[in-house]
């Protein structure tokens, strides 16, 4: 799939079933009337407007369509996509059916709102406006939101068993924003999505995804309806799973944690066993957690240490 914003949600299904996944991803994918194209240059440009040029195994944005939005004027000259295409919903329709019986059905609403809005307007540009609080910015947020809440609802309707939702607020050392900030600008509109799904159906299960350290911000996630944190990125300052499943494990189920950064690219067999056992370890045997790597699979991971992790997981998964 050369689409970037979706290559790593939903291209690899059939080998991850194959290694032993137990769930299935299903997401938003391009409408019909605006698909992903080539352009001349040979970069690829998306219905966002988003421009991406292929920089060694991955790609990297180069036109931002709001990277000259300065006013509420200028954010109404660009028009948002249709998430009610019905071309957006092929392949969730396709999908759910055939494996809902057998698997879970996780629905991506990753980038929800803030990844979004900076990736449309650029990151630096994005911050800096959002710090001086320029006028199209709530706007901006709001039209963002509503769009990724008429997105989950609509997988809700095709049968999701969890809602994934995310944005990547954190780095290895603290928040890239500051807590009252996030409180501010993202929680309401956080809380009026969750809402919004909860309403539709009390059962569904959200989960949210922030690479980096969130630490501030998990007890206002759980005030908002929070099922289920991801990724706890081990090395990130204060994401250690032991402490954070001693601390919420009554109110959270916790996913990911299994390091991507030093064991899994870097580490021996060993070490990645051991990996997966300080994991379930951590969990009480696997209590309350959804064991899976901290982020994707770089591709400088040996083949052989893939391998090793889901062994490890079906091998001590059950006797931790």
């Amino acid at each position: 799939m050369e689409d970037s914003f979706l290559a790593t949600r939903i291209s690899h299904r059939d080998i991850l079933l194959k290694m032993g996944n137990d769930a299935v991803l299903v997401a938003a994918t391009r409408g019909a009337s605006s698909p992903t194209i080539r352009l001349e240059n040979g970069n690829v440009r998306d219905e966002w407007g988003l421009e991406y040029k292929a920089v060694g195994l991955y790609s990297e944005a180069v036109v931002r369509p709001l990277s000259s939005c300065e006013t509420i004027a200028d954010l109404n000259r660009y028009s948002f996509p249709d998430p009610l295409d019905e071309g957006r919903w092929m392949f969730a329709s396709e999908t759910i059916p055939r494996y809902r019986n057998e698997y879970g059905i996780i629905g991506d609403l990753e980038a929800c709102v803030f990844e979004l809005a900076w990736n449309l307007v650029g990151m630096e540009k994005f911050i800096m406006d959002l710090a001086t609080e320029e006028e199209y910015i709530p706007v901006l947020l709001d039209k963002i939101a509503e769009y990724s809440t008429i997105c989950g609802l609509k997988m809700m309707d095709l049968g999701v068993d969890m809602i994934w939702a995310g944005d990547d607020f954190g780095t290895q050392k603290g928040m890239m924003i500051s807590p009252s900030m996030w409180r501010d600008i993202f929680k309401p509109r956080m809380k009026k999505m969750f809402a919004a799904f909860k309403e539709k159906n009390p059962n569904i299960k959200i989960a949210y995804h922030s690479c980096g350290s969130i630490t501030p911000i998990i007890p206002d996630l759980i005030e908002i309806g929070l099922d289920v944190i991801n990724p706890l990125q081990p090395m990130a300052e204060g994401m250690e799973l032991s402490g954070l499943f001693h601390q919420y494990s009554d109110r959270l189920v916790f996913f990911g944690a299994i390091d991507v950064q030093g064991v899994l690219p870097n580490g021996s067999v060993k070490d990645v066993e051991m990996e997966v056992i300080r994991c379930l370890k951590a969990t009480d045997g696997g209590k309350k957690y959804i064991i899976a790597p901290a982020h994707n699979m770089q591709p400088d991971t040996p083949v052989e240490n893939v391998h090793v992790f889901f062994d490890a997981v079906r091998k001590y998964g059950s006797i931790v």
